[in-house]
C-alpha cells in the first residue's frame, strides 16, 4: 500500500465528512418545529407539516419554476460554450496567442460575483452605461436592460457563461491532449477537413468528459448560485429572479423559519439526486455511465 498517498488523502476525506456528510443530520429539522431553546434533538416532531405548508403556498411553485428556468437555460446555452472554446484553442498553432486568450478568458473565474455584478450593472446602466450609449446612438433612447425580464435573464445567463467558460475550457483542453495526434494525420491523408476531424475524432475523443460533466451539471439543476442572483436582482425582476437560494436566505436566515427552509432544501436535494441517477442511467445505455 502507498502510505504517503493515503496520508495526503486524509484531508480530503475529513473535508467531506465534516462539511458534506455530517450536516446531513441537520435535515431532521425539516420534520421538527425547531427552535434554539430546545435544539435539534429536543424540538417537537411535526412530521410533514412544513412540507404541507411549503407546497400549499402558490409562491413555492413560482420559485421552483424560476429556479428550473434559470438553471436549465444556463445549462443548455452555457454547457457547449467551453467545449467550443477548448476546440478552437486546440486548433491554434501560435502558443503566444493561445496562452494570451486562455489568460483573458480564465481571469473572470477568479473574480467574485460582487465584482462581476458591478461590471455588468455598470455596462448595462440606463445612464452612462457603455451598452446603452451604443443603443442610444442607434435608437435614440436607452433601454432598461436590468429592469426588463427577458433582457435580465439574458444578462444573467451571459454573465454566468463569461465567468466560468475559461475554467471549464481547461478541463476539456486536458481531455483533448489525450487524443492521439496520429488520428488527425491519418484523417488528413484521407482527405478529411478540419470540421470532419472535429466531428469524427475530437468530439468522440472527449465524449466521456462531456458526459461526466453533464451528469454532474444535472445534479446542480435545482441549485442556482445565490451570489449571482442576489447581486443582479432588483425589485422589477423579482418575479423571475426569486429562486430557491434567495428564498432560503430571505425566509430561513432573515425570517428565522429554519424548519420551513430546511424542508425546501431537502426537496431540492431529492430532485438533484433523482436527476443525477436518471442522467447516469441514460448514459449507461450508451456505455458511458459513471457507475
Amino acid at each position: 500500500m502507498n502510505i504517503p498517498l493515503l496520508i495526503m488523502f486524509i484531508p480530503v476525506v475529513l473535508f467531506y465528512v465534516i462539511f458534506r456528510y455530517a450536516p446531513i443530520g441537520g435535515l431532521v429539522i425539516a420534520f421538527k418545529d425547531y427552535n434554539f431553546y430546545d435544539g435539534i434533538i429536543n424540538s417537537p416532531w411535526v412530521g410533514f407539516h412544513y412540507f404541507e405548508i411549503l407546497f400549499q403556498d402558490p409562491r413555492t411553485l413560482e420559485i421552483i419554476r424560476n429556479t428550473l428556468m434559470l438553471s436549465l437555460l444556463s445549462l443548455v446555452v452555457g454547457f457547449p460554450v467551453p467545449i467550443i472554446l477548448a476546440i478552437m484553442l486546440n486548433e491554434v498553432r501560435s502558443m503566444a496567442f493561445k496562452r494570451t486568450v486562455q489568460t483573458i478568458v480564465y481571469m473572470p473565474h477568479f473574480l467574485s460575483w460582487v465584482i462581476i455584478a458591478m461590471l455588468v450593472s455598470t455596462a448595462f446602466a440606463m445612464e452612462n452605461g457603455m451598452v446603452n450609449r451604443i443603443v442610444e446612438q442607434i435608437t435614440g433612447e436607452a433601454y432598461p436592460f436590468m429592469y426588463e425580464k427577458v433582457s435580465w435573464v439574458a444578462i444573467f445567463v451571459g454573465s454566468g457563461i463569461w465567468k466560468d467558460m475559461g475554467f471549464n475550457a481547461i478541463i476539456f483542453l486536458a481531455a483533448l491532449s489525450s487524443i492521439n495526434p496520429n488520428l488527425y494525420e491519418a484523417a488528413g491523408m484521407d482527405g478529411a477537413g478540419k470540421l470532419r476531424q472535429i466531428w469524427h475524432i475530437t468530439l468522440p475523443g472527449i465524449r466521456p468528459t462531456i458526459i461526466l460533466l453533464l451528469i454532474l451539471s444535472m445534479g446542480r439543476v435545482m441549485e442556482v448560485g445565490f451570489d449571482q442572483v442576489f447581486m443582479l436582482q432588483n425589485s422589477n425582476v423579482n418575479q423571475i429572479a426569486d429562486v430557491i437560494s434567495t428564498y432560503i436566505y430571505r425566509i430561513g436566515l432573515q425570517g428565522a423559519q429554519f424548519s420551513l427552509t430546511t424542508a425546501m432544501g431537502l426537496f431540492e436535494s431529492l430532485v438533484a439526486f433523482i436527476l443525477v441517477f436518471t442522467a447516469n442511467y441514460i448514459a449507461r445505455r450508451f456505455d458511458q455511465g459513471l457507475w
